[in-house]
């Protein structure tokens, strides 16, 4: 039986994670000369840590167990549905909390004094360019743990 702290695929997950949100934190760095810290916890933009996290979780299984173990073939399939929960119905979403918010402050003379609707998160899912390159991360990151 495999112990949580030598569970190989459930650490190149995790560590995938780390990069992925920590690589969020320094884009911001580089193209907008400022730490944003707050991007280590959000959810959207560049890389995908989701498709990072099931890629590496796919690739390190695969590795451990065989390419046709259904280990791996269970990663791969619910890997899938992630990434394309990610880069669309949860896209879809975000896009449409932009237009909510951006009627909310057409509409804001017709709220009462004391009523003041939050803004509704936006950045909640990626495009297909986020996803390939979380992909990526995943699958080089679960090889590198998995080695």
């Amino acid at each position: 039986m495999i112990s949580l702290a030598t569970n190989t695929p459930l650490w190149a997950a995790f560590i995938s994670v780390i990069v992925a949100q920590s690589l969020k934190v320094l884009l911001v760095l580089a193209t907008e000369r400022r730490w944003a810290f707050d991007r280590i916890l959000d959810t959207g933009g560049m890389p995908s840590s989701h498709s990072a996290a099931v890629a590496a979780l796919a690739t390190s299984l695969g590795m451990v167990h065989g390419w046709g173990s259904p280990f791996f073939a269970l990663a791969a399939v619910f890997g899938s549905i992630v990434i394309y929960d990610a880069s669309g119905i949860r896209r879809a979403a975000g896009m449409q909390a932009e237009l909510i918010n951006e009627l909310v402050q057409e509409l804001a003379h017709l709220f009462d004094e004391g009523f003041q609707p939050q803004a509704l998160k936006t950045l909640l899912g990626h495009t297909y360019p986020q996803v390939i390159v979380g992909a990526l991360i995943g699958i080089g990151t679960g090889a590198v743990v998995t080695l």
